[in-house]
């Protein structure tokens, strides 16, 4: 009856508190309503992340690998004419047969950039009659380099129908119009053939 509040305080809470077992104790510093977990589970928590993120990278550095190598396969192929590593506008015997006409025989449209080059620097110089030579030389170029590719054209068409009467020709003509404006040692695939040598 003449107990202290402090006392009493300290019972009661006392009652209130539940009974747990000394295994169930919470760690301290853990967060409510979760226990600490143990080391071992940590550690494998911590080598799973480690090993998925070496792992990402490793496959980033692998994918990276094998495009380098693909890409080096390719180059070599551009560079000695391999069907298995060539790109797929290069690919087949349609495409084959399209370059090699092309580099067995001479093409003007091949003369096209050295041409622009030496009428570009007449046509900058400050004389009418060279400014007009540049033009008029602009003009005999075109016309040449158009004919020429109709002609080419017409014949390869013409070659390939007799030669892949069954296979896709799609696009090969313009294909084979596109490599015979560059000139003949920038071409990718190199030149098979000599010119003047029968495909």
């Amino acid at each position: 009856m003449f107990r202290s509040r402090a006392k009493e305080e300290k019972a009661q809470a006392a009652d209130k508190a539940p009974v747990t077992d000394s295994t169930q104790t919470r760690h301290p510093e853990a967060p409510k309503g979760r226990p600490t977990p143990k080391r071992s589970e940590a550690q494998s928590q911590r080598r799973s992340v480690a090993n998925t993120s070496t792992t990402r990278k490793e496959a980033a550095k692998r994918q990276r690998e094998e495009r380098r190598a693909a890409l080096e396969r390719q180059r070599q192929a551009l560079a000695g004419g391999d069907e298995r590593y060539l790109p797929a506008r290069d690919k087949g015997p349609v495409r084959k047969f399209a370059r090699d006409f092309i580099d067995s025989r001479f093409n003007i449209a091949e003369f096209f950039l050295p041409m622009a080059v030496v009428i570009l620097v007449l046509s900058m110089v400050r004389v009418a009659a060279l400014q007009n030579i540049a033009l008029l030389l602009w003009l005999i170029v075109i016309v040449l380099i158009v004919l020429d590719s109709i002609v080419t054209g017409v014949r390869l068409k013409k070659r390939l129908a007799e030669r892949f009467p069954d296979d896709n020709r799609r696009g090969a003509v313009a294909y084979a119009l596109m490599r015979s404006l560059q000139m003949r040692r920038l071409r990718l695939p190199k030149p098979q053939v000599k010119r003047g040598e029968r495909p």
